[in-house]
């Protein structure tokens, strides 16, 4: 997700599973294959996910159940069943523990052991089709004296007779090292060459640790290795006391939550707890759309965010999280999700009347279904912001619900963000923030000094965007100092080297003194968010004119097709 419109944590602006870590086994089960589970049986007796089922999603029932980490690095966790529970202890006499619903249940975690790991570090990342770019940048880190690796990330699925290919292509240092090592060559790498980089991370030696089973009296009733299991046959759920949310953000905080589908309690990698929510994907859907759009937009655009969300899961399973004992996180590094607690009726029906439905080009291949928040107008095109070939679904084009001749392109940028009565589709939204659709920053001279000092380059003197794509955005920041100039390439870094300015759509301009000099720096621009795909704002403004979710999907991934996969 890229700035979700009813998310102000943050945006992430990145491509999806672009994540520091994770994995995905390249046994993905295709829809039909082995025994089919009936409606009724209980995910116990079909057998829930082991650490050697994780990296794969299984079809086989209909839908796919996705374990999403609802919280780790506790030491204990209080729950309750909403229904009659069956709590599963593993072992060679796998006991079972049958308990009502309303009763409290508490694990701690006790001989915890940390995982072992070794790393990585990573260059770079490519569509699994840009074997030209992935070839090119193995040459140029070998001429640097840096023994390289490819390797092949995610997999193909064929499910009721389209693909679903999440693969790319990673560049990785040969050497497995440890954290400390992994951490200093990658400073080493930014100050030589630049090139901020990430971790592979891969287990070594599991993390362990014995989990106690605690009633309401504190009383021990079991003990389990590593993990435990528990459903509810009914399908009630569960509640889940003290939830940590927003970790590492200035939202952080605990909140009493209840889940639909079942609990996985399990060690994670630093020998502590995590409890992991095993959940039907259109349930998670139904906890996590709402954290990515207003839950009061018009019933169409919630469809389109629907679809597009399902797709976004299916893209990012087995990509992120490889040393971990799940598929997904439930913070903004996956995919925002509350579970029953978060659910809206509106974006409820909306999961609903879309079930099983995702986004499918002309040959059938899933569509990598990006949103961002505001585009400003036009979106972009993907090679632009994220590099790699061309995507047919993902080309920018104008989001105008009135195309008129009497108003400018992006292509005269300046016009273009000075004009104030673009008939832009997230302009004359109801939900429309004038903030968002055009929008200034401005920073002292000294600001950006601060801001560039690891460039190098010593007190900016000028500034400049180019390699600009079809919506404005730029990929480019040339800067021009006392002791030098460099270049910022990538629509992210761009706006990571500023304080993540709302997006590449703007141009920039000095404020001088009356010498000459710079004393401060203005950026006008557009948009929020990288651009590419959905327009969210715009996705509303369209449904309230009177678009099917159908069409909206269609005009902003270049023909694209719903279409059922199960």
């Amino acid at each position: 997700m890229d700035g979700g419109v009813a998310a102000p944590q943050g945006d992430g602006g990145s491509p999806p599973g672009t994540g520091a870590s994770g994995a995905l086994a390249d046994g993905g089960m295709a829809a039909g294959a082995g025994t089919e589970a009936g409606p009724g049986d209980a995910p116990l007796d079909q057998g829930l996910p082991g650490p050697g089922d994780l990296k794969r999603l299984d079809f086989r029932g209909g839908e796919p159940r996705i374990p999403i980490r609802l919280m780790e690095g506790r030491r204990e966790v209080t729950f309750s069943p909403r229904g009659r529970m069956r709590l599963r202890f593993g072992g060679s006499d796998d006991r079972v523990l049958d308990a009502a619903a309303g009763t409290r249940w508490t694990v701690r975690v006790t001989q915890g052991e940390r995982a072992v790991l070794s790393a990585r570090v990573q260059l770079g990342e490519f569509r699994i089709a840009d074997r030209e770019g992935l070839s090119a940048a193995q040459e140029e880190w070998r001429a640097r004296g840096l023994a390289v690796r490819a390797h092949v990330l995610g997999a193909v699925y064929g499910i009721a007779g389209k693909v679903i290919d999440n693969r790319r292509s990673l560049l990785l240092v040969d050497e497995a090292l440890d954290a400390e090592a992994a951490a200093r060559m990658q400073a080493d790498l930014l100050r030589q060459y630049g090139v901020r980089t990430t971790l592979f991370e891969e287990v070594r030696t599991p993390a362990s640790a014995i989990l106690e089973v605690r009633d309401e009296s504190g009383g021990i009733v079991g003990l389990a290795q590593d993990r435990l299991d528990a459903e509810t046959p009914d399908g009630a759920g569960f509640d889940v006391r003290q939830v940590e949310y927003g970790v590492g953000y200035d939202f952080h905080g605990f909140e009493d939550r209840t889940f639909r589908g079942a609990l996985q309690l399990v060690v994670d990698r630093a020998g502590l707890l995590a409890v992991v929510n095993i959940v039907p994907l259109e349930d998670l859907l139904k906890g996590l759309v709402p954290s990515e759009i207003y839950a009061r937009a018009h019933a169409e655009a919630l469809k389109a965010q629907a679809v597009t969300a399902r797709g976004e899961v299916l893209a990012k399973v087995g990509i992120k999280h490889l040393a971990d004992p799940y598929l997904l996180c439930s913070e903004q590094h996956c995919a925002v999700y509350r579970g029953r607690t978060g659910e809206v009726a509106s974006t409820t029906a909306a999961v609903e009347a879309t079930r099983g439905q995702a986004l499918f080009s002309g040959e059938g291949r899933l569509v990598d279904s990006v949103y961002s928040a505001v585009c400003g107008g036009h979106t972009e095109d993907n090679d632009i912001v994220w590099g790699g070939p061309p995507d047919p679904s993902l080309r920018g084009r104008p989001d105008v619900l009135t195309p008129s001749h009497r108003h400018p392109l992006p292509a005269h940028l300046e016009d273009w963000l000075a004009a104030t009565d673009l008939p832009a589709a997230c302009r004359v939204s109801s939900f429309a923030q004038a903030g968002k659709f055009r929008w200034e920053k401005r920073f002292t001279a000294a600001q950006v000094d601060a801001l560039t000092k690891h460039l190098g380059v010593g007190r900016v003197l000028a500034m400049a965007l180019s390699e600009r794509g079809v919506s404005g955005r730029a990929r480019v920041l040339t800067l021009s100092g006392e002791r030098g100039a460099t270049q910022v390439r990538g629509e992210l870094n761009i706006r990571r080297l500023f304080g993540m300015l709302n997006s590449s759509m703007a141009v920039v301009e000095a404020e001088q003194n009356a010498e000459g000099q710079p004393t401060g720096w203005l950026f006008r621009g557009g948009g929020w968010g990288h651009g590419v795909g959905m327009c969210q704002t715009g996705a509303i403004g369209r449904a309230e004119a009177g678009q099917r979710y159908q069409d909206i999907l269609r005009h902003y991934f270049n023909g694209a097709e719903v279409a059922p996969i199960y």
